[in-house]
């Protein structure tokens, strides 16, 4: 029975459901004037969006299964492993440097702004790195590993991954002044919408939003980012806002005559759970281990993905910089 009762609330832990439910139990419905009210309805709609799209993946036949499968494996070994580390990180983060902000904001409609356009800014930091470092790929490199795009992968993360990312995140919010509890509140927005946009064509055919996604990132935005086609590499970092890709040149739209090819560059098995969660790993350390100098060691660890000691480099400006040089060539 208690394996039963563990199983049970690891699924309305999933679900997000808890809160609402009890809501809806007692008829306290004065709770949504509150914040914790709102979200409690709100956290339950990405979980549900996923067995949605499962749903019709299975009526169509159009899912692939085993990218959910794995999805499902790493949602669960995370669940057991990193479940509080990115918490820990984000209030040690706000204890050591919010008394070094040269300034605080307040709870404004224009601090909020402000306060967003800097977590998009932070999100950026963090998630460029993450393509361009080698180790901090490794982190991330298991978000990318899945052939298909659906709300799954929104779950496909490293469990170290979050506590990289939300230290960065976080300290660069509150150094630019941000309060921790609009911080929160953005977390919260973000984490949201960032999970949307993994929306697939189960659910969402096109994605693009029309002239509303000529301001923010979108679904089809977001397929862009994890593709693996030269002209689509390393594109579309934000998460919300496209300001910063932009303003760093690294927008990219779907073009309709560029179908995305979804996963990463390393010959790797997207259906095996050890190749997907630790695979990068092991490709550094051999990388790594056959380096034949202490310098080249430490270049293959922060270098881009794709970096080699003997200068043939495969990384992603290289190969796109070949894309595009054979385009001019051909035309």
């Amino acid at each position: 029975m208690e394996v039963l009762e563990i199983i049970y609330e690891e699924i309305i832990g999933f679900l997000g459901i808890s809160q609402a439910w009890e809501i809806l139990k007692t008829g306290n419905y004065s709770a949504l004037r509150t914040y914790e009210g709102i979200t409690s309805f709100i956290i339950p709609i990405i979980p549900l969006l996923v067995l949605l799209e499962l749903t019709l993946g299975l009526i169509y036949k159009k899912q692939q299964t085993r990218v959910y499968k794995v999805n499902f494996l790493i949602y669960v070994f995370n669940r057991f492993v990193g479940r509080f580390i990115a918490i820990a990180m984000v209030t040690l983060c706000i204890g050591w440097f919010q008394p070094l902000a040269p300034f605080k904001t307040s709870a404004t409609w224009y601090w909020f702004i402000y306060a967003y356009v800097i977590w998009e800014f932070a999100h950026f930091i963090y998630h460029y790195l993450g393509h361009k470092v080698r180790l901090f790929w490794c982190l991330h490199s298991t978000h990318h590993a899945p052939e298909d795009m659906n709300l799954s992968v929104t779950y496909a993360h490293f469990f170290l991954e979050a506590p990289y990312a939300d230290t960065i995140r976080t300290t660069i919010c509150i150094l630019a002044g941000v309060q921790p509890e609009m911080l929160f509140a953005i977390m919260f927005i973000d984490g949201t919408y960032g999970a949307f946009i993994h929306a697939g064509e189960n659910v969402m055919k096109k994605g693009k939003f029309g002239r509303l996604g000529k301001y923010i990132l979108t679904p089809s935005h977001h397929r862009v980012h994890h593709a693996k086609n030269p002209l689509y590499m390393d594109t579309n970092f934000c998460n919300l806002l496209n300001v910063w890709d932009r303003a760093f040149g690294t927008y990219q739209e779907e073009q309709d005559g560029e179908k995305i090819k979804y996963g990463i560059t390393r010959e790797m098995d997207s259906g095996n759970f050890m190749d997907v969660y630790f695979g990068e790993f092991v490709a550094l350390g051999k990388d790594v281990w056959n380096a034949p100098s202490i310098k080249a060691k430490c270049m293959y660890i922060f270098m881009p993905p794709g970096w080699h000691h003997t200068g043939d480099h495969k990384t992603s400006k290289v190969v796109r910089k070949e894309y595009f040089d054979a385009q001019k060539i051909t035309v």
